[in-house]
């Protein structure tokens, strides 16, 4: 599901290395459609942005990554795109909605997210083929899904999922609320949930990473501040948040 989340000027939780810049009048706003494992990142960059930026405003939208697309190729207004994966970055090259060559700023892998403690015993990914097993994973169009496909061929492994979500988060929730007993997610995602649920270790996700690239759209309204946002992401601090919530390296 697509949240739209407003981070107002000022709002910032810290100060910032990177120096104040204020933004010129008719460029107070920008809306970044971005995937939705970045959603706690993103969320906290914004923040520093706006505070760094006094008069700046992000509004997020944050989905899975085919269904941001989707939306871009229908029409939906955006400045900035950040997608999960360079596959779904590339449809919206290829519909001709870019301003300039995306950059990639960051990168994700698997792991298999269970109830805390790991009551069912899940300690490898043949695991999940257990009877009785309930296993969400994301759907095939969208990167978490994708990356799970490609583990599945690396290993010769075939999961049956009870379902196969839109979103990362989805996948998440389906596990934190108790309705599947795992679920294959980002790394990331498994941290960010923190004590509601636990993390299964997945080493043949190491051969399957997903690149995160990040492009300022071509019908963008505010092509500078667009500019600015992404400069921010790939730059200092931006690279600090995310290493900290443990994305890797572009």
């Amino acid at each position: 599901m697509v949240a739209g989340l407003l981070v107002a000027a000022g709002a910032g939780c810290g100060s910032s290395s990177q120096p104040s810049a204020t933004v010129p009048a008719g460029q107070q706003k920008i809306t970044v459609f971005a995937a939705a494992s970045l959603k706690k990142t993103f969320t906290e960059i914004g923040d520093q942005f706006s505070e760094d930026n006094p008069g700046a405003t992000v509004d997020f939208s944050f989905a899975g990554s085919s269904g941001l697309v989707t939306q871009l190729t229908q029409g939906a207004p955006a400045d900035v795109f950040a997608s999960a994966d360079t596959k779904n970055m590339d449809k919206v090259a290829q519909a001709g909605l870019l301003a300039g060559d995306p950059v990639n700023f960051t990168s994700n892998t698997l792991t298999i997210a269970v109830a805390p403690g790991n009551p069912k015993g899940i300690n490898t990914f043949s695991d999940l083929t257990r009877p009785g097993l309930a296993i969400v994973v994301c759907a095939p169009q969208v990167p978490c899904g994708s990356a799970t496909q490609a583990v599945e061929t690396r290993t010769g492994v075939k999961l049956t999922p009870v379902s196969e979500e839109s979103s990362v988060t989805d996948v998440l929730n389906k596990v934190v609320t108790g309705q599947a007993d795992a679920g294959l997610v980002y790394v990331t995602d498994a941290a960010g949930a923190g004590e509601k649920v636990s993390a299964v270790p997945l080493p043949e996700a190491a051969g399957v990473v997903n690149t995160y690239p990040i492009a300022i759209l071509k019908e963008a309204g505010n092509p500078s501040l667009a500019s600015k946002f992404v400069d921010y992401v790939t730059g200092p601090l931006g690279q600090q948040i995310l290493a900290k919530a443990g994305f890797g390296k572009p």
